[in-house]
């Protein structure tokens, strides 16, 4: 792994940085005549940078809705969430989506993946609802690693209406999380979606987070061709071609939909 690379990524001015985002907050509040934001807290590093983000300027125009479902999302992560909008002093609502999610599994056929995936659905339906109600722009936690490999459920978590982080890899993540002051613990914390019993991502996605962002550095922003990526980023052939297909493969995910 090249490490160059990894620490060029990670060297970034957060202080720029969350300004920038900041001011795009507002500005998108105002474009859209909306009366604020809401967005999904799951005691994860995402949602967790953007409710830092949004109570240093717009705390009184946002809603957090913590949104977990109790048969598979740890307690600590629901404990995690509280304790963030407690601490920042942001509204927020707490919903346990079990109920519905086991509504629909009696009338659906089974499939986990397909359940699990249904579960950032149910949330999807929770946020636009209250954004509804509210007039309030939602606010969707995908960073930049994530949206790249397409590592979200389309309709689900992939669906906003302003991604404010996505310009940010997972691992400048962490360093804009420590630049705001987020608890260790939450930057530490392995990263998970909670859509079934112990999901991991980087087990799932089968790299780490530095070998992710190294990649996709090199095929987004080097523009490198993918011998050239294997090449520089150090990294075995096996998890730089795997890191691509993802890319390639999920790009239908990053648009609403084909126009025929």
């Amino acid at each position: 792994m090249n490490q160059k690379i990894l620490e060029a990524i990670k060297n970034e001015d957060y202080s720029s940085k969350a300004r920038i985002i900041q001011d795009n907050l507002k500005a998108k509040i105002s474009q859209y005549n909306a009366k604020g934001v809401i967005f999904g807290l799951s005691g994860g590093i995402d949602s967790a940078v953007i409710a830092y983000l949004c109570s240093n300027i717009i705390k009184d125009k946002t809603l957090a809705i913590i949104m977990p479902d109790s048969k598979v999302s740890p307690e600590s992560e629901t404990s995690d969430a509280i304790k963030i909008v407690d601490k920042l002093g942001l509204d927020y609502k707490l919903l346990d989506i079990n109920s519905i999610h086991k509504e629909f599994s009696m009338v659906l056929e089974p499939d986990d993946r397909a359940l699990g995936n249904l579960r950032a659905r149910i949330r999807m339906n929770i946020l636009y609802y209250y954004a509804n109600l509210k007039n309030l722009l939602v606010l969707g936690s995908s960073d930049r690693s994530e949206y790249n490999l397409g590592y979200f459920t389309k309709f689900g978590d992939g669906a906003a209406d302003v991604l404010p982080i996505v310009t940010l890899y997972k691992t400048q993540i962490r360093g804009m999380a420590k630049y705001l002051g987020i608890d260790e613990n939450i930057i530490t914390k392995k990263s998970s979606p909670h859509l079934w019993p112990n999901h991991e991502a980087e087990h799932e996605i089968g790299a780490t987070y530095e070998e992710i962002d190294i990649i996709l550095h090199c095929i987004l922003q080097n523009k490198l061709p993918i011998e050239e990526v294997i090449k520089e980023s150090e990294i075995d052939e096996e998890k730089v071609q795997k890191i691509y297909q993802l890319y390639k493969k999920s790009a239908h995910k990053r648009f609403t939909a084909d126009i025929l």
